[in-house]
């Protein structure tokens, strides 16, 4: 198994300066991009209005970014392993920045598409991130940093929903992405000030056939995922696509394997830590985004349902925010547990602690309360999961492929979304109650999206509990660097 490295300047007897800062910088970049999750989510009934189009092409403005951001997450990391981890986020950012611009100035749908898939592009900052801490910061550090870097990806996105809502009802819609690429340039400026380029790089030459077939691939399983239940499950399109998806995939992953330089590399993946690692975020992505689904809809669902509460997007997305503040608070606490039991443990810990936030919210949704109860809850069950990741990843993975890495797992989180999505979706459209005419999802629905979460979450602790067992110290003890020269390709 490999070990974390420590940073060069750690090697000289000091620790590096400005870490603090470094880490900082890079959470806040990670949350900047994770708001993007939630930054359209209070206008979406209002686009076809607002676009003058039809709402089934307006629903491009969210698919956009899901699809964009599931082709760059991998291919920035290895770009980043390639040429530099620090100059791909800053492109990443650049990214962002003017694809918040491109949304602000428009009006009709093309232009909004086009600006939220570059906005979906930046989506490595994360796995960048956390590779960046792995080559900078001194060994006592690194655990606690990367659960909170990884752990951006829940906290943008619980904290995106009630500012979003918030401008939204207050503010002309394009507000939204005026400050998007406010905090966007912040990020930016701060990233170039503070964070140090690693000299960890693995040279060699991008397997662009391998980017083009992993890309179309992703695009067709994404794309049937994500519209099947418009489409149809049953539909040529949505079957046809699935289909495509495993001969595409079946095919990127036969290259893979035979060229030099891989986009990724599928030995390195292979192994029992990594894979497991990878199988379990799936389960844990899934499980984390059910809570998304059910309790803004039940907290805006009409009084009269007998199960909804009344209340506004606003009030809904209030009552998520705290769990992105206990997913910020774990990660210390995630990291102290990897230190003393190993990572697997703290994944299963934090995976339990979902099942069982999902439990309460089956029999506890009458309240206000409890709603933001059942959150924190998940919200820390969630903070423990990502913020064990990164360890086991990192710990099984040479230091030059570290950003690769990640960004896979980072992909394999945002595949258990939306199949989450799509799963609730079927769900709730087939459990449904008539109030005036309107067809709304049925308690007894939301009720069985909820248990399916907590079945995620148990079956990501039965994954994660055939992660082959490391020692405490694994995941931060110091050996000396080892950056590869610039044109050297790692094995």
């Amino acid at each position: 198994m490999s070990h974390l490295p420590a940073p060069p300047a750690e090697a000289g007897g000091g620790a590096p300066p400005r870490s603090n800062a470094v880490v900082a910088v890079l959470a806040f970049a990670g949350i900047v991009v994770s708001l993007m999750q939630t930054l359209v989510i209070p206008i979406v009934p209002e686009l076809p209005r607002l676009l003058d189009a039809p709402a089934s092409d307006t629903a491009w403005a969210v698919t956009a970014t899901l699809l964009a951001a599931a082709v760059a997450t991998p291919v920035m990391g290895r770009l980043g392993d390639m040429y530099g981890k620090r100059r791909m986020l800053l492109v990443s950012v650049v990214l962002l920045v003017t694809g918040s611009v491109v949304c602000a100035l428009s009006d009709a749908l093309v232009p909004m598409i086009v600006g939220r898939a570059l906005q979906g592009l930046a989506s490595g900052v994360i796995p960048l991130g956390i590779s960046i801490m792995r080559d900078e910061l001194p060994a006592e550090r690194l655990g606690s940093a990367t659960a909170l870097m990884s752990a951006s990806l829940g906290i943008g996105g619980a904290l995106g929903l009630p500012a979003a809502a918030l401008i939204a009802d207050n503010f002309d819609w394009h507000m939204l992405f005026w400050t998007s690429a406010g905090m966007g340039v912040v990020a930016l400026v701060c990233v170039v000030l503070f964070v140090p380029e690693s000299k960890v790089r693995t040279g060699g030459r991008f397997d662009l056939v391998g980017g083009i077939g992993m890309a179309a691939g992703l695009v067709c399983l994404l794309l049937a995922i994500s519209k099947g239940a418009d489409w149809g499950w049953g539909s040529g399109t949505t079957l046809g696509l699935f289909a495509a998806s495993v001969v595409i995939l079946s095919a990127w992953g036969w290259w893979e394997l035979r060229t030099e330089q891989p986009l990724v590399d599928l030995r390195t993946t292979a192994r029992r830590q990594v894979l497991v690692t990878n199988l379990a975020s799936i389960a844990v992505g899934f499980a984390m985004f059910a809570m998304s689904l059910v309790i803004p809809q039940l907290l805006q669902l009409p009084a009269q349902t007998g199960y909804g509460l009344g209340k506004s997007m606003l009030v809904a997305g209030l009552c998520m925010a705290p769990s992105g503040l206990v997913m910020m608070a774990t990660a210390p606490v995630s990291a102290a547990i990897s230190r003393a039991k190993g990572p697997k443990v703290t994944l299963m810990i934090g995976v339990l602690i979902v099942a069982v936030g999902y439990g309460l919210n089956i029999v506890l949704m009458s309240e206000v309360w409890h709603f933001v109860l059942v959150a924190c809850i998940i919200g820390a069950g969630v903070g423990f999961g990502y913020g064990s990741m990164p360890a086991l990843i990192m710990s099984a993975v040479p230091a030059s492929e570290t950003a690769a890495a990640n960004s896979l797992n980072t992909l394999m989180r945002s595949l258990g979304t939306s199949t989450a999505s799509a799963v609730a979706g079927v769900i709730l459209a087939q459990m449904t109650t008539n109030l005036g005419g309107y067809a709304l999802p049925s308690e007894n629905g939301f009720k069985v999206v909820l248990a399916v979460g907590a079945g995620a979450a148990l079956l990501a602790f039965v994954v994660a509990s055939f992660i082959p067992k490391a020692g405490p110290a694994a995941v931060e003890e110091p050996v000396a660097p080892a950056a590869a020269p610039a044109g050297a390709t790692a094995k």
